[in-house]
């Protein structure tokens, strides 16, 4: 498996009766097909993961392995509070066709998720899972931060490819990609430290803003790879304000009112999490207006 590039983290599009809209999701990566992207992550956190049932997780996995483009690598989020249901959930992706499994850390018995419960929790799934798995690590929702120490003892398994990391730590990326193998593929969540993370060995990353700027992060991958430097860190640097406005201040609903805007369909939250109001609405548009002229010129 080639794990590099962008992935965007597919947002779920819900009907206006809150189940699920796979016409919905066949039409938004219908035109996902159009850019650079390495692949597609189904069911992250971005997708509003830990709101749906795994009957409807399942719906969607079916529906985006159907619709996506020829060599785009799928990537399922499988992770459950126990191993057990992990594998279940992971085994199920891989009788679908999926490449690769996103496992993230169990997190509702935090004090007892020591370096040693995760590598037996992780080291367990590998062995059992019959596609590659990586390590999920997103603190900011789990509290559970991964770090270089468990990864030594992970990457080791030949079946753990590689990592997601969405703790923003540039220093604590560097630590991973020094203890684990050549082989392992370590991958950011953080569009804020993307140039960053490319600069010291990142193999690519799985990034929300990259459902609604698939081209411009497709462009700082491209030309961080290419040795253009100063034109990835250009645009990078202009990802910093959707990041913090789409990411920490709006979150997932604003997120999805910025792709109805650009016409792909964002649609509601699901409950509890509510649209974003009037004032949301009017910054995130102003935001886009900005941003419009970058997104033309991307992927030239």
């Amino acid at each position: 498996m080639e794990l590099h590039g962008i992935f965007p983290p597919l947002t779920t599009p819900f009907a206006p009766d809150g189940g699920v809209a796979p016409d919905r999701l066949r039409e938004n990566i219908s035109r996902y097909n159009q850019a650079n992207l390495s692949g597609y992550v189904v069911n992250g956190s971005t997708s509003e993961s830990v709101l749906l049932r795994w009957d409807e997780v399942y719906r969607i996995w079916e529906t985006a392995k159907d619709c996506a483009a020829s060599g785009r690598e799928l990537i399922a989020g499988t992770g459950a509070e126990s191993t057990a249901e992990t594998i279940e959930h992971t085994n199920r992706a891989a009788a679908l066709g999926y490449d690769a499994a996103l496992v993230r850390t169990p997190s509702f018995y935090k004090p007892a998720m020591s370096v040693d419960a995760l590598a037996e929790h992780y080291l367990r799934v590998a062995d059992a899972a019959r596609i590659p798995i990586l390590v999920y690590s997103v603190p900011v929702f789990t509290h559970v931060t991964v770090e270089a120490p468990l990864i030594a003892r992970v990457a080791q398994h030949p079946n753990i490819i590689g990592m997601k990391d969405s703790s923003g730590n540039v220093d604590g990326v560097a630590k991973i990609i020094a203890a684990a193998p050549n082989r392992f593929r370590t991958l950011v969540g953080s569009a804020a430290t993307v140039f960053e993370s490319l600069q010291i060995g990142a193999a690519g990353a799985i990034l929300a803003l990259a459902c609604v700027f698939p081209e411009i992060c497709c462009d700082i991958y491209q030309a961080s790879t290419a040795g253009d430097k100063t034109r990835a860190q250009f645009l990078a640097q202009k990802l910093l304000a959707p990041a913090k406005l789409l990411g920490t201040q709006y979150g997932i609903a604003g997120l999805k009112y910025a792709l109805d805007r650009l016409g792909y369909f964002g649609g509601p939250p699901r409950a509890p999490l509510l649209p974003v109001g009037k004032p949301a609405q009017h910054e995130i548009d102003a935001m886009l207006a900005a941003l419009a002229p970058l997104s033309v010129t991307a992927n030239r």
